[in-house]
């Protein structure tokens, strides 16, 4: 029975930041069910978004964001993001991290879809979130505890504060860790989808435990899909980053046609719903998209993550061309916090794609995932430390046993689930099918992992139809298209419905002690 001051369920760049901030004077576990290096922060290509340059200012992102957001975002969320979000990137680079630079030594500032200054900045050319995550790894070492092949299953709840978290291990054993401060950072939910940029291992986890526990998700229809996808023999192995249509990559039909012309003023870098159901509604007539790089001087030089993914699955890209389709990417909603990271339950924080944080509205603007990584996270290791956080329990009358019962209904497959809801809940939606897929759901909501006899493939298949429930229930609420929230029955955006949905479960799901 661990017990700690801080414990940390995930290892992308938000749980890294924390446990960099926190491990010189705090306790601090992280655990994470596959490797410490399985995380969408490894295979961030794009780069961290920040006013850098003296020509920018954070209020141009500032804007930048808020309408890629829709202005659906919440706009001291976005002030707090971009306005301290270069102090934050300097004090790394005071620590040692290194991000590219230029001839002159200065650091070189990319180009992304919707953002009206060239501020994006990269390390390793398109392999950032490696660089980062790989820096942050090396400041961690010998400092905090790092247990992989444990997956979490449930948080523990005491008199109506969040405690622990229950996982199994490798031997698929159950176990209990307790902590001062519970930090979810597990990501979003891309593997949900038949064709995402995200690690396989992302499935909405936190989603589903939060919810389980009473905890407040908010937003859960905006599901962001990224419209460049490297697509080969039926499936998307890899992401193209928006940087090269940022260096002028364009989207052209198999006869040459630029599908984005005359769609948008951005032209090929639109926001990314924009981009993503035009080439949807291209496929569905039977064209199939490429991204024309022929104009790019020195591809392979700048791009060698991408090169290498486009020559490992066959892809034309000798001829200037990299076949596309678009692919769940991002989660703009999750779970319900504050400035400080602080969820609806006591003692219970999150961190990244698994948070709202508000930043990112209806949309988010490229680039600045990471960065809301960066900045929340410091602000929430800030306030741990500030706080000195301490639950007075007995942890020895905090242990819950749970006896394992039989499966009490045969689950649909991980394949089965990722295409009815690419279908039901993908780029764009009908009432029809969204109603079909909620009732046929909503019955496996009700399973606890104790139902399903703790095994770690039955337990993920009832988080992925939660989290795909917790979506779908949100979209058919929405009666309108608003950012990557597209109705073909309510197309037009309505002022109606400028609220935050919020969604909790009030039933006694929670692993209560």
């Amino acid at each position: 029975m661990p017990k700690t001051d801080v414990l940390i369920v995930g290892s992308g760049l938000a749980a890294l930041v924390i446990a960099s901030r926190l491990c010189m004077k705090k306790n601090v576990i992280i655990f994470t069910k596959g490797t410490k290096y399985n995380s969408n922060s490894m295979l961030a290509q794009g780069g961290v978004a920040a006013a850098f340059s003296s020509e920018d200012h954070w209020q141009l992102h500032y804007q930048d964001t808020m309408i890629a957001g829709c202005q659906h975002n919440d706009k001291q969320a976005v002030k707090n993001l971009v306005e301290k979000g270069p102090t934050y990137i300097f004090d790394l680079i005071q620590q040692g991290m290194k991000f590219d630079l230029d001839s002159a030594g200065k650091i070189l500032l990319g180009q992304e879809g919707a953002h009206s200054k060239r501020r994006i900045l990269h390390a390793g050319g398109d392999a950032t979130g490696k660089a980062l995550t790989n820096f942050l790894f090396q400041q961690i070492k010998d400092h905090v505890t790092i247990i992989e092949h444990q997956m979490a299953i449930d948080l523990v709840v005491h008199k109506d504060q969040c405690i622990g978290v229950k996982a199994i291990d490798e031997e698929n054993q159950l176990v209990s860790y307790f902590a001062d401060s519970i930090i979810l950072a597990t990501g979003g939910c891309g593997g949900l989808y038949e064709f995402t940029s995200n690690a396989s291992t992302i499935v909405g986890d936190g989603y589903a435990m939060a919810y389980r526990a009473g905890v407040d998700l908010v937003d859960m229809e905006f599901v962001q899909f990224h419209p460049t996808l490297l697509y080969s023999d039926g499936i998307c192995p890899g992401l193209i980053s928006e940087a090269v249509r940022g260096e002028g990559a364009i989207l052209r039909s198999e006869s040459g046609r630029r599908i984005m012309k005359n769609q948008h003023p951005l032209l090929d870098l639109a926001p990314r719903d924009i981009v993503s159901r035009v080439i949807f509604e291209e496929i569905q007539k039977g064209e199939l998209i490429h991204l024309d790089i022929s104009m790019i001087e020195d591809f392979t030089d700048r791009f060698p993550t991408i090169t290498t993914l486009c020559e490992k699955n066959g892809a034309p890209i000798k001829e200037g061309k990299i076949p596309v389709v678009p692919g769940a990417h991002f989660m703009m909603g999750g779970i319900k916090v504050n400035e400080f990271s602080q969820s609806s339950l006591r003692g219970l924080f999150a961190v990244g794609e698994v948070a709202c944080t508000g930043v990112h509205g209806a949309n988010r603007l490229a680039s600045n995932s990471l960065l809301e990584g960066i900045v929340f996270s410091n602000q929430l290791a800030e306030f741990i430390l500030d706080q000195n956080v301490k639950v007075p329990i007995d942890w020895s009358e905090a242990v819950h046993s749970t006896k394992h019962l039989t499966t009490v209904k045969e689950l649909p497959t991980k394949e089965q689930i990722k295409k009815i809801v690419l279908k039901s809940v993908g780029i764009i939606r009908n009432k029809e099918d969204l109603e079909a897929l909620v009732h046929y759901l909503e019955p496996f909501t009700k399973l606890t992992p104790k139902e399903v006899n703790f095994s770690k493939e039955t337990i993920t298949q009832v988080n992925m139809m939660t989290t795909a429930w917790l979506i779908a229930s949100s979209a058919l609420l929405r009666e309108e298209s608003r950012g990557c929230h597209y109705r073909s029955d309510f197309p037009g955006v309505e002022k109606e419905w400028d609220h935050h949905q919020i969604i909790r479960n009030n039933t006694e799901n929670a692993c209560v002690c």
